[in-house]
């Protein structure tokens, strides 16, 4: 898992933006790939659908994950990559408006490595980004698969 690509799955176009701009506002310069709900992503990580053609082989560096998609919601995905061996150590950060509690409990019992609340200051949020980047692609030692 040596691939330092962000997965990020947002259904929200000004949420995408806002955390595009604020990656790159950290000078965190990670291929980004958006998955606009939770079809495409599993679709993304599993090679199927428009993504046939991907080497599935190069799993993110972290998948960047909210909870209100249509199609499949966040925590089905969660559960899905957990229960694949091509997937089952991807580092998931939940990033996500929700305050349920139900969403967070759930969330860490399918495995997810972390939960962020997003702020909806672009100063907080930028930061958190910030020191997400610094985490999961700089500090954190992925297993080798």
């Amino acid at each position: 898992m040596n691939n330092k690509q962000i997965l990020l799955v947002e259904d929200n176009p000004d949420d995408v933006a806002l955390t595009l701009r604020a990656l790159k506002k950290n000078n965190i310069a990670n291929e980004v790939v958006v998955a606009k709900d939770g079809v495409e992503a599993l679709d993304y990580l599993f090679g199927t659908g428009a993504y046939t053609d991907r080497d599935i082989s190069k799993v993110p560096a972290v998948i960047l994950l909210d909870l209100k998609l249509p199609r499949i919601d966040g925590l089905e995905v969660l559960e899905r990559l957990r229960n694949d061996e091509r997937t089952k150590l991807a580092p998931v950060v939940i990033l996500t408006s929700s305050k349920e509690e139900h969403d967070l409990i759930n969330g860490y019992r399918l495995g997810a490595n972390s939960y962020i609340r997003k702020p909806v200051d672009f100063i907080q949020f930028s930061e958190a980004v910030r020191q997400l980047g610094l985490y999961w692609l700089v500090l954190n030692e992925p297993p080798l698969s």
